[in-house]
């Protein structure tokens, strides 16, 4: 018997009924108990057509140019949240990234506890210290109150004084411009020193966790930090090597002793910095992961998204949707430099990370 068709005189079962699709949840016919009450069923006809809205390709600039906006601004953050276009109830910019920047006035401090597995953070501007949340040895029992999934711009938003007290100094990570870190989870403070703001840009997998209902719990993860001039001899290694057949670019991608079996820096993400010398472009490709880029430095570049153009600007946040075809354009006279953080690890670990360069 086949396609549900009936043995008596062959009519579609489903059919009398309406079609299976339009068949409502079933429900437990006599539930005995609340468990019993919480069971629903679907079938093969309507379990697998749910519609989603799909990830918008989109490049913020506002929530970087309220960041670097002019001296007096407030600390906080900057979300880069598309959660309504999403159709996702918690702020999100890819259905598993969240990308945000963070203004920090001179000599205040912000805190960050988010509900995420940890946090990859870049410093656009300024220097200054974090304390907690496995920043160094002894670290965490000064941690102040935490800016969550939802913390907006404003001064009240993780800022705080105190929270500090008690850190041995040793027990800080003093970032400058130009380097890369990554926060464990867990409560961290950050402050800013010298006489000017702070600017940095991050991006957490708290959208994953939220989808799950999580919040991490990894006793043993601890701070990795990246510095500028270990950063630039990298690149300039790179560039003096001769790449092999089939490398997608020349970029520097950050893992950790921990993580560095994965190549990743967090499990579910992974980070790269991305260069393009002038007058070239990157090969089209696409990839089952979702891509946050920041643009770093790129005068007259831009990015080819889905079929559109995408211009760049300083410090802006390109989106990137799983799948969808892209490349990356450098038409200026100087290099270009962009910072990638991929939910990759997620495919990876699935053997489903999909690579492949499209031509053109």
């Amino acid at each position: 018997m086949c396609s549900g068709a009936d043995e008596k005189g062959g009519e579609q079962v489903a059919g009398r009924a309406g079609g299976m699709a339009a068949l409502p949840a079933g429900l437990a016919a006599a539930p005995g108990n609340a468990a019993e009450a919480r069971a629903r069923y679907f079938n093969s006809a309507n379990a697998f057509n749910i519609h989603l809205d799909p990830v918008p390709a989109h490049i913020f600039t506002a929530p970087a140019a309220a960041a670097l906006g002019p001296e007096g601004a407030v600390t906080g953050y900057f979300l880069c949240d598309q959660s309504a276009r999403l159709g996702c109830p918690w702020p999100a910019t890819t259905p598993f990234m969240l990308a945000r920047y963070a203004r920090i006035a001179p000599g205040a401090r912000l805190a960050a506890d988010f509900a995420a597995s940890g946090s990859i953070w870049y410093v656009i501007a300024g220097k200054g210290r974090v304390y907690g949340a496995g920043a160094g040895a002894g670290a965490g029992a000064g941690a102040g109150a935490g800016a969550g999934a939802g913390a907006g711009a404003g001064a009240g938003a993780g800022a705080g004084a105190g929270a500090d007290a008690g850190v041995a100094e040793e027990s800080a990570l003093a970032w400058s411009r130009g380097d890369v870190f990554y926060l464990p989870a867990g409560a961290s403070m950050l402050h800013a020193d010298g006489p000017d703001a702070a600017v940095l840009w991050l991006v957490t997998d708290e959208p994953l966790l939220a989808y799950h209902g999580l919040r991490s719990a990894r006793p043993d993860d601890a701070a990795v930090h990246f510095k500028a001039g270990d950063i630039a001899a990298e690149i300039e290694r790179i560039h003096r090597s001769v790449p092999d057949a089939g490398t997608s670019g020349l970029a520097v991608v950050f893992s950790s002793e921990a993580m560095q079996a994965r190549r990743n820096l967090m499990p579910a993400l992974t980070l790269s910095l991305n260069t393009l010398p002038p007058g070239c472009a990157q090969s089209p490709h696409r990839h089952n992961s979702a891509a946050l880029t920041l643009i770093v430095a790129g005068a007259d570049c831009h990015s080819r998204v889905d079929g559109e153009t995408c211009a760049w600007s300083d410090w802006a946040t390109l989106v990137t949707p799983a799948g969808a075809p892209h490349s990356h354009h450098n038409e200026g006279p100087r290099r270009a430099d962009f910072l990638i953080v991929q939910d990759g690890g997620l495919y990876y670990e699935a053997r489903t990370m999909g690579f492949e360069f499209l031509g053109g």
